[in-house]
């Protein structure tokens, strides 16, 4: 494959034209006028495409399967797909993506996303067929590049494999965290702790249990963003403007979804109402969905994190986090727990960012919905968000947990929970009566127990073992 040539420090230009008139273009930009103007027009985020990389391949992808599917239908030439298909395919080997300069936040619909694709690759392209950037008689950013499309089928088309491709990642680190947890379930096995509900001292549990869980619930989530990855996997490709097919030869759209799935590695499909999946945004809706209750479900467990590693002294104790810096810059000694604050942070700001996906969905307006670039920009910064977080929690936190036995033998000695295990003999008012005895006097249920006489030493052996109380059987590993 060509190399790219030196994009150089000239200050020369090439003058472009369009609908509202010429501007001049650095000679080594490979984005050509309707970028610049979009570049003028929307300093918003300060994101730009080129920082979501699997965003930039995916329209590469697009474009690619788009290119392909014309070729076969007759109505590109080989020679221009050779050129496109070049360009095509060292963006989706992760050149040029500096070239995609356009804020993520922008109006229209996504088409100065749509334009800078559809000009870089032209650009690009035009080079490997011998001629010179902005030489687009050759190959035309709107003829060649994005011949049979629109931006309403090319652009929410590119969202779907890029938030497929992301959520890959996204996936791939959650099976790491689950991981890091069922380690710390296996190792923490044999330690008694006292389980708690309403912040209140329940029955034992093994700290191991108490893992194992956090780990079910995250495989859980991991599930479900595998399963709704399916709803991101319809192409409206050969809709064209409003899903009618106008300018698209015919069997084209059938064809971009076969080409497609062989592009992406993914199950792509053909929606099967061309008009209302260019209307809809509901596969983003689900998707995003999804996301946020993977946000609740970490945050959940970071929250759980911080009471049982609260203290030292004054706290509850039960859980070492790695001290990963001082904590106060007025408190002598404190460490926090950094590392779970900052991911429940980002999972407020995926919870949030799901509120704006679901106003954004419902502002859509009769064949079209023009929010698309708000939807993208949220849904992208959650999984990439949250993928980080994930592996800084497993990293930073998870991985490097010890656990403090001693306090959790401590609590379940003189907790009142393991009364509990005394209903089925006693009924249930006579333990309150011994629950109630045991805090006022502060003394321990066995020990009062034995005072009256209630049980022979081998019932208070079988019943009150917070072994016993803790289950038998391990639960089953799913994967």
């Amino acid at each position: 494959m060509t190399s790219l040539p030196d994009a150089g420090t000239s200050t020369d230009t090439r003058t472009e034209e369009d609908l509202l008139g010429t501007k001049e273009i650095p000679r080594e930009a490979y984005w050509g006028i309707q970028t610049a103007r979009a570049m003028e027009n929307f300093h918003i985020s300060g994101v730009k495409l080129s920082q979501h990389p699997e965003l930039v391949r995916a329209l590469a992808m697009v474009k690619l399967g788009a290119a392909r599917a014309n070729a076969e239908c007759g109505v590109l030439n080989p020679e221009i797909l050779a050129g496109i298909e070049g360009a095509c395919l060292e963006i989706m080997e992760g050149k040029l993506h500096e070239h995609f300069e356009v804020d993520l936040f922008q109006g229209g619909a996504g088409t100065s996303t749509n334009m800078n694709a559809n000009e870089v690759i032209a650009n690009r392209a035009l080079e490997l067929m011998g001629h010179q950037r902005g030489d687009y008689d050759h190959c035309d950013p709107h003829d060649h590049v994005n011949l049979s499309q629109s931006t309403n089928d090319a652009y929410p088309t590119s969202l779907h494999i890029a938030m497929a491709l992301m959520n890959t990642h996204v996936c791939a680190e959650l099976n790491l965290l689950v991981d890091s947890f069922r380690r710390k379930g296996d190792a923490f096995h044999h330690i008694l702790k006292m389980g708690r509900t309403q912040l209140q001292d329940a029955v034992p549990m093994t700290l191991g249990q108490e893992f194992r869980a956090w780990a079910e619930s995250l495989a859980n989530e991991r599930r479900s963003l595998e399963r709704v990855e399916a709803v991101l996997l319809d192409s409206n490709m050969g809709g064209t403007a409003i899903g009618t097919g106008l300018n698209a030869p015919a069997g084209y759209a059938d064809c971009c979804a076969r080409h497609l799935s062989a592009v992406t590695g993914k199950r792509m499909r053909r929606a099967p109402d061309l008009v209302e999946a260019t209307q809809d945004t509901q596969p983003f809706v689900l998707y995003s969905s999804a996301l946020k209750s993977l946000a609740i479900k970490l945050s959940k467990i970071c929250n759980d994190l911080r009471l049982l590693s609260s203290g030292p002294r004054a706290g509850l104790n039960e859980l070492n986090l790695p001290r990963k810096q001082p904590g106060s810059s007025i408190m002598p000694g404190k460490v926090n727990p950094v590392i779970p604050e900052v991911v429940n942070q980002v999972c407020f700001r995926a919870i949030g960012n799901d509120l704006t996906v679901t106003l954004a969905a419902e502002a859509g307006q009769l064949q079209l919905n023009v929010m698309e670039p708000v939807l993208a920009a949220s849904i992208l910064e959650s999984q990439t968000m949250l993928m980080n977080a994930s592996r800084t929690l497993r990293e930073h936190c998870i991985d490097g947990i010890t656990a403090n036995e001693a306090v959790c033998q401590h609590f379940i000695e003189r907790s009142i929970g393991v009364v509990t295990a005394l209903n089925p003999v006693l009924g249930y008012e006579m333990a309150t009566r011994i629950a109630a005895e045991a805090l006022q006097t502060d003394r321990g249920i066995v020990e009062l127990v034995r005072e009256k006489g209630l049980l022979s030493e081998e019932q208070i052996a079988k019943l009150l073992d917070p072994s016993t109380m803790c289950g038998g059987n391990e639960p089953p590993t799913l994967v």
